[in-house]
């Protein structure tokens, strides 16, 4: 009897554990999110950045024309992860955005970041962010 208990609970055990590993990649707080910002400015300026969550602060860059700063993490357990920038041009024009929040009643973010690779790009204008599915970029931030 005590074999057989086992090897019963065993099965039961091993079938929950498998489930329990499939399902992370469907989950959005498992995957690996990847978030870019890239000086799009043009004319050789200088884009200055500074991102951070409440955890951790990303630091302070100056990116040159055309080179991009990005980070890699995962969601939080309790689904609180958020991540704002704060960007500057060289003329002192500047803008704080949120780049990375977890969606609770809508799909807007995790739409555009699609494949979990959000793409936010500074230009003249405004900082955009790459709307993945059709391939452009959409005008989000205007600068301050």
């Amino acid at each position: 009897m005590g074999r057989r208990f086992l090897k019963k609970h065993f099965l039961v055990v091993l079938l929950f554990l498998s489930l329990a590993i499939v399902e992370p990649d469907t989950s959005i707080e498992l995957k690996r999110w990847n978030i870019h910002v890239v000086n799009g400015l043009g004319n050789g300026r200088l884009l200055f950045v500074h991102c951070k969550s409440r955890d951790d602060d990303l630091g302070e860059q100056n990116l040159y024309d055309g080179a991009e700063f990005s980070w890699t993490f995962r969601v939080n357990v309790i689904d609180t992860t958020l991540f704002w920038c704060f960007l500057r041009k060289p003329d002192a024009q500047s803008v704080s955005f949120d780049a990375f929040w977890v969606e609770k009643t809508s799909i807007w973010l995790f739409y555009r970041c699609y494949d979990a690779n959000c793409i936010w790009t500074a230009k003249d204008d405004g900082v955009y962010l790459r709307d993945n599915p059709v391939q452009r970029d959409v005008l989000v931030h205007k600068w301050q």
